[in-house]
């Protein structure tokens, strides 16, 4: 059995709450082995670095990537979408959800709302700890304002879009939330550059929510794009 599939259905029946012990006998390995194995794991879920600990699950909403330019990126990322051609309420925005090993029965969770058409990251939640048993129902809960379930997308898809968007919106002159700083740890930084261009058809899009104060947002695009240079919608 290779190392790391083994290492792997470790992992699983520790998170059923199996013992050394109780692993050592449904593996057929020695129960020395099988301790060795749990400190091993362990010590994965417990790194320093959140982003080394194993990645559980990593959703979004439908509609995100609606306007933006996703022909230098992977072919296989727009089709991750599937109202990419379909705008709707959720247009313009990324949210995005994921889950990571904590300890061994307990999870973290942390969320990153991007407007990948101006502000960038206009939200973050977490790390929230849980048991494994809550991730479904947390999941559920996160994007119960949304018509469509989430769809599932590699980590490398929500580093582009988190840190693409981020790094975007900083151009612009806006910065992330400040929440972000606590979340960000668990989502890792892209090898490269985010290959997705943001905006609303390569032009930054400004559309106002319920807590921006349009005139200051207004101002910032005047004084760092100029007049006519981007398009606005804001909600009366």
């Amino acid at each position: 059995m290779a190392d790391e599939t083994l290492l792997d259905r470790v992992r699983r029946l520790r998170e059923q709450g199996g013992s050394p012990k109780q692993i050592a006998k449904q593996l057929g390995i020695r129960p020395a082995d099988a301790t060795a194995l749990v400190r091993r794991l362990a010590t994965q879920q417990t790194s320093d670095d959140p982003a080394d600990r194993a990645l559980l699950g990593c959703w979004i909403n439908q509609s995100w990537s609606v306007g933006l330019g996703m022909d230098q990126a992977p072919v296989t990322w727009a089709a991750l979408d599937p109202l990419g051609k379909d705008a709707s309420s959720s247009s313009g925005f990324a949210n995005i959800l994921l889950v990571r090993q904590d300890r061994a029965s307990r999870v973290a969770a942390c969320g990153y709302l991007v407007d990948v058409y101006c502000l960038g990251i206009k939200n973050s939640v977490g790390p929230v700890g849980m048991s494994l048993g809550k991730v479904d129902d947390f999941v559920r809960d996160y994007y119960s304002a949304y018509d469509e379930p989430p769809v599932s997308i590699p980590i490398e898809v929500a580093q582009a879009l988190v840190h693409g968007g981020a790094a975007y919106a900083k151009e612009l002159g806006f910065e992330p939330h400040a929440d972000f700083a606590a979340a960000a740890p668990y989502l890792g930084v892209p090898d490269e550059p985010s290959p997705i261009r943001f905006g609303r058809d390569g032009k930054p899009f400004y559309i106002s929510g319920p807590y921006d104060n349009p005139r200051d947002v207004i101002a910032t695009l005047e004084a760092n794009v100029g007049t006519g240079n981007y398009n606005i919608m804001t909600h009366v």
